[in-house]
């Protein structure tokens, strides 16, 4: 239960149809199995301890006297069990019978949540014997114990904040105005749906849509246990379509006929994330409020805190699709969404040309083909984009050559200007060594290119397009007023691990050879921004090798902004994501690095050109990202400290 997470379960035991004393007892296999494996939410079906289909035997005393009395044994079996358990049975109040979920935990029945929706359509008759449950919470007795009865229920757990469980059954997940709507907006940050869900064609696809829009529109996590083998076929079959969302995102889902027990670890601090992001979550009061909404009845339980094995997987590289029909489909959207944000600026401005840095490296590469695929949108010849190549002191002639050559291949405008001469003459004019190779060497070659870029598109009456990507901009790994400035940056909403596949989808699918081939040559041209001079013509000046590997930091970028977790988390599940690719080690050392330098480096970010946001993650002062620029990084760094 560290760092928010909580391991859950959804388990369907094989029962027999009006038999509680034995499904009593392999529900607490259930139950027993499903505590061992770690899980402290544990949900099973609708009415397991009679079975649905027991249709009118609903209404015989013996039965409901039976699955009253096991529900007692199930909770004084379950005490010493270290979990909150939620199971169905039919249950009298005052002469009326309703269909129950029971909540136990720690040997004590904690309430008993009521169906509310109670369907009497198709093939279902639960109406012929249930009453639909009260919304408002009363007390009734049981074995001279009171507990809460009603369907506004919500349990919070004491030891872990922000896990708050409300409950609803079946039918009332697929009404218009679901009891879980009221819940989340009374606290609840995770629904359990404990159901009976039949199986006809086509129905499996509907009922996870169901969940995972319930999960989303609520931000919250759901687990939804349904009926399987040992309910009676006599007119229905029931597959136990045990399903387990977060957000959006289905993170464990049966097997359909096979009683499968399903487990996930549900990330409560996410949730409570996104619910503080999304201000429009809750409707203030006053701003769309008509009417008071029932109240709600808190009752706590209790878990122990302990560290848990996680068995959730985080992809190591978020911002890209680990599917290739995925992959190319993100691909597409992303370089039409950079493609339609540079048409507009065009249209807006009236401009013809571009000029734009080409270095033979990836961001000027892409940023070069997004430039054409503009130009080609509105129409406008290709010639009219200048590339201007400006080798310096740390150009090798493998990026020189890639950079001409792809310039030519598609038909733009080549345009070279050598800055050795004049950043010597710079470098002579502020008594600059030129044999020492520190910051000012580097970044007055930075600056020349820049300005001549900024020059050319003045005497062209161009924009200058910009390259630098996200993850630069992030790290701060970009010369202020040099290669940071641009009219438009393209590729300010795109990180480095996503321009790769970017570049990769447009050689795979541009449909010219030659094209290709320069495209995959860049691709396997090692990052850097050639501003120490090469050794023996190669390369010397690798930016993984100064600030480290750009899987990692894209990975820290993205659970850092998006979910907005801290350095411990980030660390914990980076050591999952890449056990076996980088040591622990590793890993620490680059994430320190990370945080150091995205706090000091924000007043770059803070005067960011233009450029589109093109997902979920950006650094836009003007959108995604308002941070001030002298924010301290000490309360991060502590944390990392303790690694």
């Amino acid at each position: 239960m560290q760092h928010g997470f909580i391991k859950v379960a959804a388990c369907t035991p094989k029962i027999k149809v009006a038999d509680p004393a034995y499904n009593a007892e392999v529900i607490l296999e259930g139950i027993r199995e499903a505590a061992g494996h770690g899980a402290k939410v544990i949900v099973l079906p609708e009415l397991c301890l009679t079975g649905y289909t027991c249709q009118d035997l609903f209404l015989q005393e013996t039965l409901l006297t039976a699955a009253r009395k096991e529900l007692l044994h199930i909770a004084a079996e379950t005490s010493e069990l270290d979990a909150l358990i939620f199971v169905g049975l039919p249950f009298v109040k005052e002469h009326k019978l309703y269909n129950v979920a029971a909540a136990v935990q720690g040997g004590e029945i904690l309430g008993l949540v009521p169906k509310h929706f109670i369907p009497a359509y198709g093939e279902f008759y639960e109406m012929r014997h249930f009453t639909a449950g009260n919304r408002e919470p009363e007390t009734i007795y049981l074995e001279g114990e009171e507990i809460p009865f009603g369907t506004n229920l919500l349990f919070a757990c004491d030891e872990m904040e922000g896990l708050v469980v409300g409950c609803e059954i079946c039918e009332d997940l697929w009404v218009a105005d679901p009891p879980s709507t009221g819940h989340a907006k009374a606290g609840a940050t995770l629904i359990v749906n404990l159901s009976a869900s039949n199986e006809t064609v086509g129905k499996d696809s509907y009922r996870e849509m169901l969940v995972k829009s319930a999960s989303a529109r609520l931000l919250c996590g759901y687990i939804y246990s349904s009926a399987g083998e040992g309910e009676s076929t006599q007119d229905l079959v029931f597959g136990g379509h045990n399903i387990i969302a977060e957000n959006g995102t289905v993170l464990a889902e049966a097997k359909r006929f096979t009683c499968e027990t399903i487990y996930a670890d549900l990330d409560m601090h996410r949730i409570g994330m996104e619910r503080r992001r999304m201000n429009t979550f809750m409707d203030p009061v006053g701003m769309g409020a008509t009417q008071t909404e029932p109240s709600y009845l808190i009752v706590p339980f209790d878990l122990q805190m302990e560290e848990d094995k996680l068995e959730r997987t985080f992809p190591n590289m978020p911002f890209v699709p680990s599917d290739k029909s995925t992959r190319d489909k993100r691909c597409e959207e992303i370089l039409s969404i950079q493609s339609y944000g540079l048409k507009k600026r065009y249209e807006h401005t009236g401009c013809k040309k571009a000029v734009i840095g080409i270095s033979g490296g990836l961001d000027s590469t892409l940023a070069l083909l997004v430039t054409v695929r503009t130009f080609d949108m509105l129409g406008l010849p290709r010639a009219n984009i200048i590339a201007v190549t400006m080798p310096g002191f740390g150009t090798t002639d493998r990026t020189y050559d890639n950079a001409c050559r792809l310039v030519r291949t598609l038909e733009a405008t080549l345009m070279e200007v050598d800055i050795k001469e004049a950043v010597k003459v710079h470098f002579k004019d502020i008594g600059q060594d030129i044999d020492k190779h520190d910051v000012t060497y580097e970044n007055g070659q930075a600056r020349e290119r820049t300005q001549i870029l900024m020059d050319v598109a003045n005497k062209e009456g161009a924009l200058v397009i910009g390259t630098g990507d996200m993850s630069e901009l992030a790290l701060g790994w970009a010369t202020y007023n040099g290669d940071h400035m641009s009219m438009y940056g393209v590729n300010a909403g795109v990180p480095k691990t996503l321009v790769r596949h970017l570049v990769h989808y447009y050689a795979d699918t541009c449909g010219n050879g030659v094209l290709t081939e320069v495209l995959l040559d860049v691709l396997d041209t090692p990052v850097s921004p050639e501003l120490l001079p090469p050794v023996d013509g190669v390369i010397s000046q690798k930016t993984e090798d100064l600030v480290g590997p750009y899987e990692l930091h894209d990975f820290f970028l993205y659970y850092m902004l998006r979910f907005g977790f801290e350095p411990m988390k980030i660390y914990r599940i980076a050591r999952l994501s890449f056990a076996g690719q980088f040591p622990d080690e590793i890993i620490a050392k680059w994430l320190k690095t990370f945080y150091r330098r995205f706090f000091s480096q924000q007043f770059k970010r803070s005067c960011l050109p233009d450029g589109p946001k093109v997902g979920s993650v950006a650094v836009s002062p003007r959108g995604d990202l308002r941070m001030p620029s002298d924010a301290s990084a000490a309360l991060w760094m502590q944390q990392l400290e303790k690694i």
